[in-house]
């Protein structure tokens, strides 16, 4: 672990320092005045655990199995979509370092990296989350790809059924259709790291949908083709066909409330993942904390129960689990790894998140990840 760089928050001060500002206001950005970006985690910090000094301690184990599978600590890396515009090749930089820590890496339909290319670096051992298209054919072709190439879980989302209202973006011309400005030139020229990698991996590209979009489109049509092609509501009736053909575990992501929750079990899906996009979606939403803990309560023990967005150090994944989540994920922290560090961001972040989870159980005397919810302090 490189000393410099201890925690999340060190990372992030270097990610913005190395990225371009439109960059990292597209990565660190939320919804409107990004008020439950921040709610995300600071009300994740209001969780208290409680230590237990004098009893018998054998050591803590933060190893779990998730859908048949052991991985090394109870968080992975979630979807992001155009990875590659924010650091270039972290899509593939992080799916690589997630195989070596032997924890998931999720995909996201619109990202920089293809279905194929991640499951060459990750041996097939990946996740697909899918933006649900407008037709049923290019949805199927999707998902032949992810089955085809080792996948085994598919995450559908739930949670943006519009185009959100993200002011940074708006200014900085990151909005659909994207656009280039002088201010957006400057910042890169200022960014050498960044636009020296870009040189050489290429423009970013959609690649899992490059097969589907037809050459030569400008930016404003290319953003025009994205808009028709993809049907963001997910309804029950999307999923049905979803389950019937997808043989694989599937996990609607999005779900904070309960009847949307019983819909899905309902339905037969594998796992929820509470979820608000990471506050860049609903500004006058809750953070993902309150819905997972009365989600769990209530749904614990009839699905496999997850959670992402606000999470940025062992003590948040040990809060979250032990407040009723079985896993994490997280977004931002590991693309502040890239930005800060390149090819060696993803390694980072992992080694910081496993050595602060094992000393958050060995303090509080907690040696099994399942014990975690016995430490929880109730108010």
């Amino acid at each position: 672990m490189d000393s410099r760089f201890p925690s999340i928050e060190f990372l992030a001060k270097e990610a913005k320092r190395r990225m371009p500002g439109f960059a990292w206001d597209y990565l660190s950005g939320g919804c409107y005045s990004e008020i439950n970006l921040a709610k995300n985690s600071s009300d994740l910090r209001q969780i208290q655990l409680e230590p237990y000094y004098l009893r018998d301690f054998a050591g803590a184990d933060q190893r779990t199995t998730l859908f048949g599978k052991t991985y090394d600590s109870p968080f992975g890396v979630a979807p992001v979509g155009l990875q590659g515009l924010m650091w270039p090749r972290s899509c593939e930089i992080l799916a690589k370092a997630a195989k070596d820590h032997n924890v998931p890496f999720c995909l996201s339909t619109v990202s920089t990296a293809s279905i194929e290319d991640i499951a060459k670096i990750t041996d097939g051992n990946f996740w697909f989350q899918l933006y649900h298209p407008a037709e049923d054919d290019l949805r199927d072709k999707l998902l032949e790809r992810a089955e085809s190439n080792g996948c085994e879980t598919l995450v559908i989302l739930a949670d943006t059924p519009t185009f959100a209202y993200r002011p940074k973006e708006i200014r900085n011309g990151l909005s659909i259709p994207p656009q280039m400005s002088l201010r957006n030139i400057i910042q890169m020229f200022m960014s050498p790291a960044w636009s020296w990698g870009q040189l050489m991996a290429g423009k970013p590209e959609f690649k899992t949908m490059k097969p589907y979009i037809p050459p030569g489109l400008s930016m404003k049509h290319l953003g025009l083709f994205m808009n028709k092609t993809f049907s963001g509501r997910l309804t029950v009736d999307k999923i049905k066909p979803i389950r019937e053909k997808w043989k694989g575990n599937l996990v609607v992501k999005g779900i904070v409330n309960p009847e949307d929750a019983q819909k899905a079990i309902d339905l037969g899906v594998d796992g929820l993942i509470v979820s608000n996009h990471g506050g860049r979606q609903l500004d006058t939403g809750e953070s993902t904390i309150m819905p997972l803990t009365r989600l769990a309560q209530e749904f614990r023990d009839k699905t496999t129960i997850m959670m992402d967005s606000g999470i940025r150090s062992g003590p948040d994944i040990a809060a979250a689990i032990a407040s009723g989540a079985h896993f994490t994920f997280m977004g931002r922290a590991p693309m502040f790894g890239v930005g800060a560090l390149g090819n060696k961001g993803g390694d980072q972040v992992m080694e910081i998140m496993k050595k602060q989870i094992q000393q958050v159980m060995e303090q509080i005397g907690c040696e099994k990840l399942e014990d975690l919810p016995n430490h929880l302090i109730k108010h």
